[in-house]
């Protein structure tokens, strides 16, 4: 089936992938926190999808969809390109469900998530630079040897999946007021975008990317999937290209999208250290970033920050400390 003739899903999916996962995955913490309170200004709740077995959201959509497919089709394997937590998504609902697995990552893919997915059973294989590399060598693999191919985003299952973490935190909180949600590939905002506007479509969901890596705001901006640089140090949000799938749903119900630089992301992880007592990796601190941003107009609103993951390596957290040592730390107390 060709992108342009996939359905987006709609609520119904969205709770049917729920009735899915719940026998496999438990609900996700959603906490508000002091410290976040004073430095948004206004109250604040995390989503801790960093909470997740594999330590991202992104586990939701793989069970969602591996747990649909046939037999025969499990049996000849799946093959995924990730920049990690998508690979680790899917090497874990193969190994839930018995189907093999290969994942091709960019070269300098971060050791901590190539360990994990290996450690589930994985086969990883390293391919180019890029994200964008081992996308194209994932998908000459699928059809050279019939592996059912898994796209990071534009799977209508994936995206249903994920949409499960918005349907927990409005069965906790159901007056949201707006929900900050990072966009690499798209599948965790376009999600989140179907799920709360289709609840409430008042709520306002905003989406926030690197802007080193503006590939997935300029196809939104313009209407149209686009390419860009693609530099961030964050590998949840390094994608050069705009998906279809996940940016068809964007273009029409996310309500505003925030570019932050690479040094304000680094900033965020270090305030979810400090401050919620967790750890997030570059696109799970992203949100906070963008919320902290736009502050001002988040006064006396209900906030979502979704924490869509928890897997940095321990080189990107020396950075971001050396990095906020550097610029001068902010705290609340000082803003």
């Amino acid at each position: 089936m060709t992108v342009q003739a996939l359905k987006p899903p709609t609520l119904q999916d969205v709770l049917a992938a729920q009735a899915r996962i719940r026998p496999y995955l438990p609900k996700t913490p959603l906490h508000s926190y002091p410290a976040l309170n004073d430095l948004i200004g206004t109250e604040v709740y995390i989503k801790h999808e960093n909470y997740q077995p594999v330590g991202a959201f992104k586990v939701r959509g793989g069970i969602n969809l591996v747990s649909q497919l046939p037999a025969d089709v499990r049996a000849r394997g799946l093959v995924a390109a990730s920049t990690g937590n998508h690979g680790q998504s899917v090497a874990y609902a193969g190994r839930l469900f018995g189907a093999p697995v290969k994942i091709v990552v960019p070269e300098g893919a971060n050791p901590g998530k190539v360990a994990a997915m290996r450690g589930m059973g994985a086969e990883v294989i390293f391919h180019g630079a890029l994200f964008d590399d081992a996308l194209n060598h994932a998908a000459a693999l699928a059809a050279e040897h019939g592996y059912r191919y898994v796209h990071s985003g534009d799977e209508p299952d994936l995206i249903a999946g994920v949409g499960t973490y918005t349907l927990e935190i409005l069965e906790e909180v159901p007056d949201i007021d707006a929900i900050f949600v990072s966009v690499g590939g798209g599948s965790g905002a376009s999600g989140t975008c179907i799920t709360a506007k289709s609840i409430n479509p008042a709520i306002r969901v905003i989406g926030a990317q690197s802007a080193q890596s503006p590939a997935a705001y300029q196809s939104w901006r313009d209407r149209r999937v686009t390419t860009a640089s693609n530099q961030t140090f964050a590998e949840g949000l390094a994608t050069g290209c705009g998906l279809q799938l996940p940016q068809s749903i964007l273009w029409e119900r996310l309500d505003d999208f925030i570019l932050v630089d690479d040094s304000e992301i680094m900033q965020a992880m270090v305030w979810m250290i400090e401050h919620a007592h967790t750890l997030a990796e570059g696109a799970g601190a992203t949100p906070l970033a963008a919320a902290y941003r736009c502050r001002e107009e988040l006064r006396g609103r209900k906030v979502a920050i979704i924490c869509s993951g928890g897997n940095t390596s321990v080189e990107h957290l020396r950075l971001a400390l050396n990095t906020v040592h550097e610029n001068g730390h902010r705290s609340p107390g000082g803003l």
